[in-house]
């Protein structure tokens, strides 16, 4: 439970590489998730050195181009809910208040945005992947999986920041990473956290458990 609230979204990172053996120990650990007749559709990508610069390059090059965004999925209805719009706005602030952006400094808000394509300077970017034509029930697997891979970096002493952002760019990542006929669900930026940066130590406020649990103890 310690691991799990300890875990949120890192944004700076340490220039200190990741050891390869640190990560395949991660991975293998969080291969233990549950699939659906133990199908473990789950496959992942991990970038880094000269290969996480080049992608990150790729990623870039796309938004400078102003390259309309092109995810496999959506990952949000047209319209949220008051409660979930509101938690999402004031997510986004508090990230951006952290990094002393203001509300109207579009330059610094845009470069906030690009940010995310160079993978907040993490040193390792892992990329997770689905058949094409994934079914729904396919996404709750990569999820258990994508979540043990986060809590397991947590107890290694890492951080993590899971980016739908960088799905804008599926086709691109498909062409550099020969990802063909692959859905691509998100990235993962990886990294030894740097706390002295005040992003890493902004934490959205979490819902009170009574918001999300109804219980029934009693036949109807």
């Amino acid at each position: 439970m310690r691991v799990m609230r300890a875990r949120h979204c890192k944004r700076a990172y340490l220039g200190r590489p990741v050891a390869r053996h640190v990560l395949m120990d991660v991975l293998r650990a969080a291969g233990h998730a549950p699939s659906t007749r133990n199908g473990q559709p789950w496959r992942v990508v991990v970038v880094s050195g000269a290969a996480r610069d080049a992608l990150a390059r790729v990623l870039c090059a796309e938004f400078d181009r102003n390259v309309p965004p092109a995810p496999d999925y959506d990952n949000r209805p047209p319209v949220l809910d008051a409660t979930i719009e509101r938690r999402a706005a004031e997510a986004g602030e508090g990230v951006l208040v952290a990094k002393g952006i203001a509300r109207d400094d579009a330059v610094g808000r845009r470069q906030h945005r690009r940010d995310n394509l160079r993978f907040h300077g993490a040193p390792v970017e892992m990329i997770f992947h689905l058949p094409k034509g994934a079914p729904p029930g396919s996404f709750l697997e990569m999820g258990f999986f994508v979540q043990n891979v986060m809590l397991a970096l947590v107890a290694c002493g890492l951080g993590s920041c899971p980016q739908y952002s960088v799905t804008h760019y599926a086709d691109a990542i498909r062409r550099h990473l020969g990802l063909h006929d692959r859905l691509v669900v998100c990235g993962l930026a990886v990294g030894y956290p740097d706390e002295t940066m005040p992003v890493n130590r902004f934490v959205p406020e979490r819902a009170d458990v009574e918001d999300y649990v109804t219980w029934h103890d009693q036949a109807p």
